[in-house]
C-alpha cells in the first residue's frame, strides 16, 4: 500500500520479470484503480506461489479516497472470511520525496488504522526510487522516516527495507518476508469487519478518514474568505462538494448508533455484498499472500 505513485505497481512488474504484469502510472493520472492480484512462482521454489495484491493508492487522481478505502477492505473481509490470511503488507513511500506531505501523512494514517497495532509484524514499509548510489539526503530522510513517521509500528516489529529497482532487490524483500513468517493473523480492518460486524463507518480507518476529510473541508471553507480568483473559488467549491458526498457516506447512521449504544444486536453488515466480483484468491496452498 501507501500513496499513489510511490511505486507498487512497478514493484510487482520487477519481481515477475514483466513489464505489463501489473499497468504502471508515468504521468499525473493513477493507473491502478481496481485491486489486482498477480501470481508468481519463487524463483528457486517453483512449487511455491507468492501472491501480490496491488490496491489502489490514495489521493487518486481518479477515485475519492472513501470508494478506495472501500474497495480495499471489502477485499479484506471477503479474504479473511475465506480464511485466507495475508503474509505481509507492504507500504511503499518514494525516497526522493523532499518532505513528508499533508498527502503522504493522510495516507500513512489511514494505513496504521486499516493494521493496527497487533499486524505490524507484518508490515515492511519500503522505500522507493533510490538512485544509483544513496545520498546524504536520501539517507538523512531514511532516518527520519525511522525515527519519526515509521516509528510507532517499526517499535512492535515491523521492518524497513530499500527497493534498489532490481529484480534481486526485490526478491531479497520478498524473501525476508517469508523468513520472517509473520502471517498476519488478522488486519484490525477485518476484525473490526467481519468479528466485530461493525460498518466501514465505524471502523477505526474509516473515523480516520472522516477526521482527515473534514479537516481539509474546514480549512477550504477558510480559504474561501480570503481573496481569491473566480476560478480558485470554483475548484474550491467543487473539491468541498466531492467531499461533503464522502463525509455523508461516512456517517454513521443514527440506528446504529442507538443500537451500539443499548447493546442491541445491529443487522449484519456484509461490505462485501456491494462488491459481488471481488476477485479473491481460491487456493492458498503453499502461497504467500503480499499485499501492497
Amino acid at each position: 500500500m501507501g500513496p499513489t505513485g510511490a511505486g507498487k505497481s512497478t514493484f510487482i512488474n520487477t519481481v515477475a520479470g514483466k513489464t505489463d504484469a501489473t499497468l504502471v502510472g508515468h504521468g499525473l493520472t493513477s493507473c491502478t484503480s481496481a485491486l489486482q492480484h498477480v501470481i508468481v512462482p519463487h524463483p528457486t521454489d517453483p512449487g511455491r506461489r507468492i501472491v501480490f495484491v496491488d490496491t489502489p493508492g490514495f489521493n487518486d487522481t481518479n477515485i475519492d479516497d472513501y470508494d478506495i478505502l472501500e474497495r480495499i477492505s471489502a477485499w479484506l473481509a471477503k479474504s479473511y472470511s475465506n480464511r485466507v490470511k495475508v503474509s505481509a503488507v507492504l507500504y511503499l513511500h518514494d525516497i526522493t520525496m523532499n518532505r513528508m506531505t499533508g498527502a503522504s501523512k493522510k495516507t500513512l494514517n489511514l494505513f496504521q488504522h486499516l493494521c493496527g497495532e497487533k499486524a505490524s509484524k507484518g508490515v515492511f514499509f519500503v522505500t522507493t526510487r533510490w538512485g544509483p548510489a544513496s545520498s546524504v539526503d536520501e539517507e538523512k530522510r531514511e532516518d527520519e522516516l525511522k525515527e519519526t513517521f515509521f516509528s510507532s509500528m517499526l517499535g512492535h516489529g515491523a521492518t524497513c527495507e530499500r527497493f534498489l529497482l532490481s529484480h534481486e532487490s526485490a526478491w531479497a524483500i520478498v524473501n525476508l518476508v517469508i523468513n520472517k513468517g509473520a502471517l498476519v493473523e488478522a488486519l484490525q480492518i477485518q476484525e473490526e469487519l467481519v468479528d466485530l460486524k461493525k460498518r466501514l463507518q465505524e471502523t477505526s480507518a474509516g473515523a480516520a478518514l472522516y477526521e482527515q476529510l473534514q479537516k481539509i473541508c474546514d480549512e477550504n471553507v477558510q480559504r474561501l474568505k480570503r481573496s481569491m480568483s473566480e476560478e480558485e473559488i470554483r475548484k474550491l467549491k467543487e473539491t468541498n462538494k466531492a467531499i461533503s458526498a464522502q463525509l455523508e457516506a461516512l456517517k454513521v447512521p443514527l440506528s446504529t448508533k442507538f443500537k451500539r449504544v443499548f447493546e442491541i444486536d445491529a443487522p449484519d453488515t456484509d461490505i462485501t455484498q456491494e462488491f459481488q466480483n471481488i476477485d479473491i484468491i481460491p487456493d492458498v496452498r503453499d502461497t504467500d499472500i503480499i499485499i501492497l
